[in-house]
């Protein structure tokens, strides 16, 4: 396009010279992130690989990461296990993790004197829900001694519970509803997991024998073989 000479500006103060435009400010251009192998989403300043943040984020929702539930996961989780516990350790949490048994979760750190939020949520337990988690971690350790998963039915654990029902102060069909919200409970988080076309039997999460251990288990055995002949009121 050709412009008249009239149309343009030739007063002094409008002039720049060569040596003005050198002597200018610099305009700073900030480039858009480049998608590299550990870059997914613009402002990505994480460092960790696609696989390890899955498995990051697994535990943080919860419960666990389980060897054969979370077959991609799990192997993740070896790989970046030094970064992912820092990850953790920046929120105040701690890498529970046992490779022998194939399970792995978060828990609350021990800050002791140090006033730290507290990310996990907790469900205060009932007698009923104790007494489920118990029997449950023998029936892991029987289980795990044979070299097998543990498998427990609908009917199994009622007539596990139902020795205990005399140190409720409940009728029968009170005492049925607080083990059905008992093993709800396990089943919510993830205690229990139901097995594919089988309505009425799940499979006991190996965490639970990082949360009990052998010596817990003997210890807690005792105290409600006690309370089977003493009434007690639900903790």
């Amino acid at each position: 396009m050709n412009w008249h000479e009239d149309s343009i500006d030739t007063g002094a103060d409008n002039e720049a010279t060569v040596d003005d435009l050198y002597d200018a400010e610099p305009v700073v251009v900030t480039p858009l992130p480049k998608r590299g192998n550990d870059v997914y989403y613009l402002g990505d300043t994480g460092r960790l690989p696609l696989d390890a943040r899955r498995a990051l984020c697994q535990l943080l929702i919860g419960p666990s990461i389980d060897q054969l539930r979370h077959a991609k996961l799990w192997p993740a989780l070896i790989r970046s296990e030094a970064a992912i516990r820092s990850a953790l350790s920046d929120l105040f949490l701690e890498l529970v993790l046992d490779r022998d048994s194939g399970v792995a979760f978060t828990r609350q750190a021990d800050t002791e004197d140090v006033d730290a939020p507290v990310l996990l949520r907790t469900s205060p337990l009932t007698f009923i829900d104790s007494v489920l988690l118990l029997y449950l971690r023998q029936q892991l350790a029987e289980a795990d001694a044979r070299g097998n998963r543990a498998v427990v039915a609908d009917a199994e654990m009622a007539e596990a519970l139902a020795i205990y029902e005399k140190n409720l102060s409940t009728d029968r069909a009170g005492f049925n509803r607080r083990v059905a919200a008992a093993v709800q409970k396990m089943k919510d988080t993830h205690i229990l997991t139901r097995l594919a076309g089988q309505e009425d039997r799940h499979e006991v999460s190996p965490a639970l024998k990082l949360l009990f251990s052998a010596e817990d288990v003997s210890a807690l055995s005792t105290v409600y073989r006690q309370l089977r002949d003493t009434p007690a009121a639900e903790a």
